[in-house]
């Protein structure tokens, strides 16, 4: 796997490594030594699939709070969405700001999302799988979210929500 950071300190593009043939290809879509030799959280306790029937469909931001936050690699299994992070991590030089980055069946790509970030997406085509491993049991107490729209973040996202929750579109402002 190729680990590439982004402009958030901690947060990480995988790309596949393919060894190709006449069949097709074979590549690790994970590995915890080789998350482990850099500096990424190993443990993997979940796995998820979210299938989303509408292009436009927005889920998130979420997190979990202390003890419970959460890791993720996330990857597009079947069509496309733009998939965005916020680090909160009130110490860190990059705290409250975002990146976005296009997952498709297609480009094989994954997102590290390291513990403390949020995190969501919206789907670019009809009929899109996501999956992600995540490192914490999901534990309902401890969940939050921040408003997809929040202008104390100022995220860009590459079209309007046409399918949104009452849940993920009522999360209050973030507050520092």
């Amino acid at each position: 796997m190729i680990f590439t950071e982004t402009d958030l300190s901690g947060a990480f593009v995988v790309d596949i490594e393919k060894r190709e043939d006449t069949r097709g290809f074979f590549a690790r879509g994970w590995c915890a030594n080789e998350f482990k030799v850099n500096g990424l959280t190993e443990r993997i306790v979940q796995s998820n699939i979210s299938f989303n029937h509408k292009r436009g469909t927005l889920r998130g931001m979420h997190y979990q709070q202390a003890p419970y936050e959460e890791a993720k690699l996330v990857r597009c299994t079947r069509g496309a969405i733009y998939d965005v992070i916020i680090d909160l991590r009130p110490g860190s030089p990059t705290f409250k700001k975002w990146i976005g980055v296009e997952l498709t069946c297609e480009n094989h790509r994954m997102l590290y999302v390291p513990e403390t970030f949020g995190h969501g997406f919206i789907t670019l085509e009809d009929a899109t799988e996501v999956m992600y491993h995540v490192s914490q049991f999901y534990t309902p107490n401890a969940e939050r979210g921040i408003r997809w729209n929040d202008p104390v973040f100022g995220v860009e996202w590459p079209l309007e929500p046409a399918v949104i929750s009452d849940k993920d579109a009522g999360w209050p402002d973030f507050l520092t």
